[in-house]
């Protein structure tokens, strides 16, 4: 992890928003010989008993999968937007560019559920990404018992306790006062990436210039 302290989001609420809100994480861990595997599957964080919980669903017998119940340790890697800052955005230009964006990891043990609980996951998941429309066909209380069924039989519900949160909110916030403000105006002018970016700047423009 690219890890310096004021690169770092302190806010828990901060954090846990923005883990809702890009809810596709990247899955990584090692099987019994120490080789990486990794997946990419969308993750919810929630409270269950005083202790915070990733959930989510894979499909069985996968690489990944046979390797998590060798070795329950996992890496769960939450990306928002990123953008390229271009150096001439500085005060002073005569230095290096770099990359603005935005990261959080989770490190947790996993634990495979049963079936009511892959239930509870689906019925979660679905309605998540249907906006809570309960008339949606693709809701699983919507879809055919059949299909429920095979489904299901392919799939398996876990959890992640985690155990620890680190952050990588890397938003230009050691630059001069005049190329922060610089910054902010070039990516407003960029893409939806540029844009997002920007916005998350702004929010912290006032604390980090208090002074000026």
């Amino acid at each position: 992890m690219y890890n310096l302290p004021y690169h770092k989001e302190q806010d828990e609420q901060v954090i846990l928003a923005f883990v809702g809100q890009y809810p596709f994480a990247f899955l990584t861990g090692c099987d019994a010989d120490c080789k990486p595997v990794a997946t990419q599957i969308p993750v919810f964080i929630e409270e269950k008993n005083g202790r915070k919980i990733l959930r989510g669903h894979m499909m069985k017998h996968t690489d990944h999968h046979r390797a998590f119940l060798q070795n329950e340790h996992v890496l769960a890697v939450f990306t928002g937007r990123n953008t390229y800052v271009s150096a001439t955005w500085y005060s002073d230009p005569h230095t290096a560019s770099t990359w603005n964006y935005m990261s959080v990891h989770i490190r947790g043990i996993i634990r495979f559920l049963d079936d009511q609980a892959l239930e509870d996951v689906l019925r979660m998941t679905t309605l998540h990404f249907e906006n809570q429309d309960h008339q949606s066909t693709t809701v699983f209380d919507n879809l055919p018992d059949a299909f429920k069924q095979q489904v299901m039989g392919a799939i398996v519900a876990f959890e992640i306790e985690v155990q620890e949160m680190d952050t990588v909110f890397k938003l230009s916030q050691d630059r001069d006062a005049e190329s922060y403000r610089n910054i902010i105006e070039k990516l407003k002018a960029q893409d939806e990436d540029g844009r997002v970016i920007a916005a998350e700047m702004e929010k912290r423009e006032k604390k980090l210039f208090s002074n000026d």
